[in-house]
């Protein structure tokens, strides 16, 4: 369930410093080829930039498809801060991920499950040599940072199960949330902290128990951890991270640093607490209260080491900010803050102030490090690019990572607009309409609708590969924020609390009428389709408005009461919906798509992976069979082995295949 942009205006002062210029793309040849479903396997994922300590290298991950093997192989690169050389280096079948660099800047360190069975952590000498492994725990690594000193790492591994008969053992459920989407069913096991010597490869538990301790950050002196954990009772039943510190040996007693009744860096966010140079404060993610759940802001705040009241930066910015990170010198914090269609980078005074966005503009920026000497590296996409690492030098954006140049120039993209309308309410909406190459004024076009998932999420300045894939097949794509989506504030957001298939509809329904007033889409063949929420809320479309020709609902769920207990939400659903036999009009009113799936008369092909504990199979399962009862044309397509996100290489082409087919069949014949 992931127009011309107007100045918004925020209680708190918001300061442009820049808005930085990437190069220009280079003109396709006139030999260039409509971008199809092959491309998306020609595209690399670049990702986690890091810059070396003294700043002379960023080194970053690619992942990219293994047609051969059908798998995704991520490796290790690092490119020269003057651009001029670029090295891969790692190369195994299993993949590499999350480098980073040591502090002395001799070694990088990366995590990866090459002769293993487990992901391991693994370490380069920048010197020369192979990669060595150092650890050899007997569960995954997921996660670890370097201490001060170099000498240690501290590191998040989960319970080892150390119970491997023939047979595999029943599965004995007890815990409140029981399934989680790719980790599948949870048992008892826990993810703790360990302390390794990074010369022995010795690991020391730090925090045995029942509880999990995540996102670890190392105290500027070494000497203390701070993580996020939910040391309480039945802790599945909300999701009340707190930030603890502890002194990074083992039997200390962690220390609650904070006390919100809500979540602080919740390790879904993916942003660790971060120390202030001097060791005397650190920076967090503030959520909202527990019943907001996904639907509230992110707040950045800084709270005394020692212990205190946290100071909210950003409190009345009312948008989402990620990923921490203090200035060399402890003056200000940098974060990435997310807006409308957008998502910047920028910084705030530690002491409070005006909110300075430093690179910003019609793109996303991802991802972004920032060095010892003040330099700083982002990781950037705009709708015609996809993302790679550039170096932010005054008002401009250098390139770094060239990894999908050459591809790139022998495809035609479509061009993205930005859009602004009314919805049926009077309620501004934005969004993109994204037109073929080949695109001709005063022609209408058969047009797709896709709805982005979530719900809280939104369309962004950013490369989408199924809108280039359908614009590159001559469809006209019209994608829209409705209320419920993130990048315009709270209200906007909680707008379809308990109300899903709603205002939502009504924003995306509005995004079609847009489209046929402007004369672009045919209003005799329009097709609409999405992922997750996305699917969910195509359901609702199409239980609700006649017009579309076809429909394409990939994982979502329309039955509600048959996602309890059956999902990863329960916690979600309670604090949203209550418990069904309590709010039983609540639960009915939100499966309208299901219990009403005799009004659909739309052509709608469904798809899900199998192992998908998001929103699980039964879901497209039970609106597949009710198409099928009723009459409609359907089709049910099942990834093997596939979580929520479909990541197998063959599977994400097969996808797109299936649905220009779809749409084919029923808007262009």
């Amino acid at each position: 369930m992931v127009r011309p942009l107007a100045a918004v205006a925020l209680g708190l002062a918001l300061v442009s410093r820049l808005s930085a210029q990437a190069p220009a793309p280079t003109a396709p040849p006139s030999s260039a080829r409509p971008f199809t479903p092959d491309d998306v396997l020609r595209l690399h994922d670049v990702s986690e930039p890091r810059i070396s300590p003294e700043g002379g290298w960023v080194a970053y991950t690619v992942s990219s498809a293994d047609t051969a093997e059908d798998q995704n192989h991520r490796a290790v690169w690092m490119t020269s801060w003057d651009g001029t050389r670029t090295v891969r280096l790692t190369n195994s079948k299993q993949g590499e991920s999350a480098p980073t660099w040591s502090p002395d800047g001799r070694w990088l360190a990366f995590l990866s499950s090459r002769d293993d069975e487990h992901t391991q952590l693994w370490l380069l000498d920048r010197r020369g040599g192979e990669g060595r492994k150092v650890t050899t725990l007997q569960s995954d690594v997921d996660d670890y940072v370097w201490a001060p000193d170099g000498h240690r790492v501290a590191l998040v591994a989960e319970d080892p199960d150390t119970a491997k008969p023939k047979t595999p053992a029943p599965i004995v459920i007890d815990r409140f949330q029981f399934k989680q989407d790719e980790s599948g069913y949870l048992s008892k096991r826990r993810r703790h902290l360990y302390v390794v010597d990074i010369e022995t490869g010795k690991a020391t538990l730090l925090t045995p128990g029942d509880y999990d301790e995540l996102l670890p950050a190392w105290s500027p002196d070494g000497k203390s951890l701070a993580f996020v954990s939910k040391r309480r009772p039945d802790a599945d039943r909300d999701n009340n991270w707190d930030v603890y510190v502890m002194e990074a040996v083992p039997g200390a007693t962690p220390r609650q640093l904070t006390t919100f009744e809500g979540p602080d860096d919740d390790p879904d966010y993916e942003s660790r607490p971060a120390w202030s140079p001097d060791g005397r404060s650190i920076a967090y993610l503030q959520g909202g209260p527990l019943k907001l759940i996904y639907y509230a802001v992110q707040k950045l705040a800084v709270v005394p080491a020692g212990g205190g009241a946290p100071r909210i930066l950003t409190a009345t910015l009312d948008r989402s900010v990620a990923s921490p990170a203090w200035s060399a010198d402890g003056s200000s914090v940098y974060f990435l803050l997310e807006d409308d269609r957008t998502v910047l980078l920028a910084r705030v005074p530690a002491n409070g102030g005006a909110v300075e966005r430093l690179v910003s503009g019609p793109r996303v920026v991802s991802a972004f490090a920032a060095g010892r000497d003040g330099k700083l590296a982002v990781l950037a996409s705009t709708p015609i690019a996809p993302a790679e690492v550039f170096a932010v030098e005054g008002t401009t954006l250098r390139p770094l990572s060239h990894q999908n140049d050459e591809w790139l120039t022998q495809v035609k993209l479509g061009t993205t607009e930005p859009i602004s309308f009314k919805s049926r309410d009077g309620t501004p909406v934005n969004g993109f309409l994204v037109k073929p190459a080949d695109f001709v004024p005063g022609k209408r076009y058969p047009t797709i609708l896709r709805i982005h998932g979530g719900p809280v999420s939104q369309y962004r300045s950013e490369f989408d590969f199924q809108l280039q894939t359908l614009a590159g097949h001559g469809y006209v794509v019209v994608v829209a924020n409705p209320r419920g989506s993130s990048g315009r504030g709270e209200r906007y957001s909680t707008a379809i609390y308990a109300d899903w298939g709603n205002k939502d509809a009504q924003d995306v329904l509005a995004t079609v009428d847009y489209a046929v007033a402007q004369g672009v889409a045919d209003p005799a063949r329009l097709g609409v389709g999405g992922w997750s929420y996305g699917g969910i809320l195509t359901n609702y479309v199409i239980a609700q408005d006649r017009r579309f020709k076809a429909a394409v609902s990939g994982a979502g769920i329309s039955n509600i009461l048959a996602g309890y207990g059956t999902d990863q939400y329960v916690r979600e659903y309670e604090a949203e919906l209550g418990v069904p036999w309590k709010t039983l009009d609540t639960w009915v009113k939100l499966s309208f798509p299901f219990l009403h799936a005799d009004r659909i008369a739309t052509p709608t092909l469904f798809l899900c992976g199998d192992k998908d504990f998001n929103v699980p199979l039964l879901n497209s399962e039970q609106m597949y069979q009710a198409l099928r009862s009723t009459g409609v044309a359907t089709q049910l397509v099942i990834y093997p082995g596939q979580h929520h996100g479909i990541n197998k290489p063959t599977y994400r082409r097969d996808r797109m295949v299936r649905y220009l087919a779809w749409y084919d069949r029923f808007l262009k014949q």
